[in-house]
């Protein structure tokens, strides 16, 4: 699905218009289906508050809010700044004798604040898409109001929640239930900036396509559950842009899981990672590997940690490298020459530590140095020693130590190879990119696509909403925003679903798309089960097999 700017929204519109789809029409449409998402939710009706502003966005409201007394709602119009003059939408509702209220007009705020302390539904469409900047005017004061009429709601009714548990009654709804009408009131629809006096929502009902400010911070934290509304546009009229992963869309990139398959039908993994003090990493990605549909999975660990290893997993294959003190050295590669023919991906990082000699390793690995020869010990007498040789390397995943580690030198990227996959978290980002964290954080979009672009491989920029860019354009934005993976051991798990996923023959991009869309919904399927706290990354791995169902079903 489409990520749309505000201003290729703008340009959608006037070519659906030119097309035949009047603004009217879509604008009909838009208001119809913001209806239908609270009636789905409130099947019983219920008592609606819609805070109208002055533009198309007021206009929706006032559409939601004639279908829902249609349907048996009882509905309050509540309007700011919205001129007097013909208003077809208004007048509609007048005919039907729907209360009106304009904000001039209400001295104090009173009758505002009265009717947001007892209404069951609070729609907001007082600002659409076109917003930027801080509230002004009144607005903010209008705001205030309404926020503190809802924090006297949750205090009084919170202490009955109190009650009612005691008394093993339940708990009821606390306050009333916010309907953000195509974008929460106040949110830059490009940037995700937003002015912290604006109403978070339970609800956010955009139309056609979201905005890019929907899935960036702050602002993503007051859109709550997105839905995105069909209003009758003709998705051939929509430009190439960015792209938000759908189910429909991850189920059709799943390789294919042919009856007559065997273990090599699924390729193999190399997983290389591990240290004295990170024995788990490793486990948990090539655990991941192969819940995500791998046949076969090796594990490279130092021998310090080899026998810990073999205890956590027992269905992988291993290989013993040489260390010190549990740190692998440049001496691992020539053991790992050996090994690399035959697999479809290395994954290299998990648990892998800093040492400076495995730094070493890493970049010798990494950038297809010749693997150095064993030293030789005792008085055995010298031969002529076998010329080096190159190591032909599978597409490598890059994840956590690796990345630190290469981040330390300047021109770190030239050389990886082809089709090769980053997935940095944010402060590895700015590790690697040479910045701060709250740039990377501040502009995810447009630097994960640099950084693709110019590293030459698949990035996935990790966090709430993780995005994966292609060096040659493509970009997707992971839908999932879940604090139930913001728990050690996570990263490793998904870099362990990529590889796997690369290993059954899907191109760099799509194993990203693929991997990053399954880890985010089998945690949406554990916050469902169990909640969204205490969750263990090994329990993460039982998800994805069930997540891989649900997007096959």
């Amino acid at each position: 699905m489409k990520l749309l700017t505000v201003d290729e929204m703008r340009q959608l519109e006037k070519a659906a218009d030119e097309a035949g789809l009047s603004y009217a029409e879509m604008m009909e449409n838009a208001g119809r289906a913001v209806a239908l998402a609270i009636k789905e939710r409130f099947p019983k009706g219920g008592w609606a508050l819609v805070l109208v502003g002055p533009g198309n966005n007021g206009g929706d409201g006032l559409v939601a809010a004639r279908y829902l007394h249609e349907w048996g709602f009882d509905v309050v119009i509540y309007i700011w700044k919205r001129a007097r003059k013909e208003d077809p939408n208004l007048v509609r509702v007048q005919e039907r004798g729907l209360p009106i209220f304009r904000s001039e007009e209400d001295e104090g705020w009173k009758l505002l604040e009265e009717r947001v302390r007892r209404c069951d539904i609070l729609i907001d469409a007082l600002l659409g898409t076109g917003a930027k900047g801080e509230l002004r005017g009144d607005l903010p004061e209008l705001l205030k109001v309404v926020r503190r009429a809802l924090g006297e709601r949750v205090q009084r009714e919170g202490k009955q929640v109190l009650h009612t548990l005691y008394e093993g009654q339940g708990a009821r709804d606390r306050g009333p239930f916010i309907v953000a009408v195509d974008v929460p009131s106040g949110l830059d629809s490009d940037t995700g900036t937003i002015d912290e006096r604006a109403l978070p929502a339970d609800l956010t009902v955009t139309f056609a396509y979201p905005k890019r400010g929907l899935f960036l911070f702050p602002g993503g934290r007051w859109v709550g559950e997105l839905l995105v509304a069909d209003i009758g546009i003709d998705p051939r009229l929509v430009p190439e842009t960015l792209e938000v992963a759908t189910a429909q869309e991850i189920a059709k990139m799943l390789p294919a899981r042919p009856i007559d398959a065997h273990k090599g039908t699924f390729g193999k993994v190399l997983v290389v990672g591990g240290s004295t003090n990170y024995v788990g990493a490793p486990c948990l990605a090539a655990e991941a590997a192969y819940r995500s549909g791998a046949g076969l999975v090796t594990l490279a660990v130092p021998q310090p940690i080899y026998p810990s290893v073999t205890a956590k997993l027992t269905e992988a294959t291993f290989v013993v490298l040489p260390s010190d003190l549990g740190a692998l050295v440049p001496e691992a590669i020539k053991v790992l020459a050996d090994w690399v023919e035959g697999y479809q991906v290395l994954l290299l990082g998990p648990g892998l530590g800093q040492d400076p000699k495995t730094g070493e390793f890493v970049r010798a690995l990494v950038h297809g140095e010749k693997k150095p020869g064993a030293k030789r010990v005792g008085f055995e007498v010298p031969q002529e020693e076998p010329e080096d040789q190159e190591i032909s390397l599978p597409p490598l995943v890059l994840d956590a130590d690796a990345l630190n580690l290469l981040a330390q030198d300047s021109g770190w990227w030239e050389g990886l190879p082809a089709n090769s996959v980053l997935t940095p978290h944010p402060g590895e980002m700015a590790r690697l990119w040479g910045c701060e964290v709250q740039e990377v954080q501040r502009d995810r979009l447009d630097l994960a696509q640099q950084a693709a672009v110019k590293w030459g491989c698949t990035v996935l920029l990790k966090g709430a909403y993780s995005i994966v860019a292609s060096p040659d354009g493509r970009t997707m934005v992971i839908p999932f925003a879940n604090p139930t993976l913001a728990t050690a051991g996570t990263g490793d798990v998904l870099a362990g679903t990529v590889a796997g996923l690369m290993a059954q023959g899907l191109a760099s991009y799509e194993a990203v798309v693929c991997g990053a869309f399954l880890h985010g919904l089998a945690g949406e399927l554990r916050r469902e089960e169990r909640g969204s706290v205490g969750m263990l990354a090994g329990e993460l791995l039982e998800y994805l097999p069930k997540a891989l169902e649900q997007l096959r079903r």
